[in-house]
């Protein structure tokens, strides 16, 4: 029990580091008592059925099944929202990865253990910087843009914006816009890498175009 403990405590602090050192809400502290506690519920769970044999009804993993449930509000407490954003999931689901950890050392499969720190290492270290790069993350705007006593190039738009590597999800045109010309409203998703001034620039070369905004998306 104190080498499966003591084990618990080395899980925790590898991944709980990681998460500190991108000064997550849930960083080294909470990983480390989260592995022990799942750890020492998991002793728990086989130690009972074993102590108490006359218990017929008795099921080793009675209680280890709650850890898997109760880990969950732990999790959501790690996610923040933004906007429209959600911060945070990564972390939730470290909270939520390293409580199996700390059971699965606690029924003594170490290798196992051992696997999934070194892949979840890999994954947090090593995914991350790819994941940026080929999937840059993106925040949804609305973009408005009027046109002054003309229909618009609708295509010419588009293609302006997509080139930028904006993905437009809806497009709204109200004709109507002060009597005199159009108002296009699109729904768009911002990659964090993109520069705005230089794309808003070039939209502004679109014939007709009168003016642009860029709002939020709540």
């Amino acid at each position: 029990m104190i080498i499966r403990l003591c084990l618990s405590f080395a899980a925790g602090i590898i991944i709980g580091f990681e998460r500190a050192s991108r000064h997550q809400v849930a960083g080294l502290r909470t990983h480390v008592l989260i592995c022990l506690g799942a750890t020492l519920l998991m002793l728990l769970s086989i130690w009972l059925p074993q102590e108490y044999n006359y218990l017929k009804n008795g099921d080793p993993g009675r209680i280890a099944a709650q850890v898997v449930s109760g880990i969950g509000f732990l999790g959501a407490g790690a996610m923040i929202r933004l906007g429209n954003n959600i911060k945070g999931l990564t972390t939730a689901a470290s909270l939520w990865l390293i409580a199996a950890v700390g059971m699965t050392i606690g029924a003594g499969m170490f290798l196992a253990a051992a696997l999934v720190e070194v892949l979840t290492l890999i994954a947090l270290l090593g995914l991350g910087a790819i994941e940026t790069k080929v999937f840059p993350s993106e925040r949804n705007k609305i973009l408005e843009l009027h046109f002054k006593n003309m229909v618009p190039d609708t295509k010419e738009l588009l293609n302006t914006v997509k080139s930028f590597g904006v993905r437009v999800q809806s497009m709204d045109v109200d004709q109507a816009f002060d009597k005199k010309g159009t108002k296009l409203r699109l729904l768009v998703g911002f990659p964090s890498t993109i520069d705005i001034t230089k794309l808003i620039q070039e939209l502004k070369n679109i014939k007709g175009l009168e003016n642009v905004d860029l709002k939020e998306k709540y």
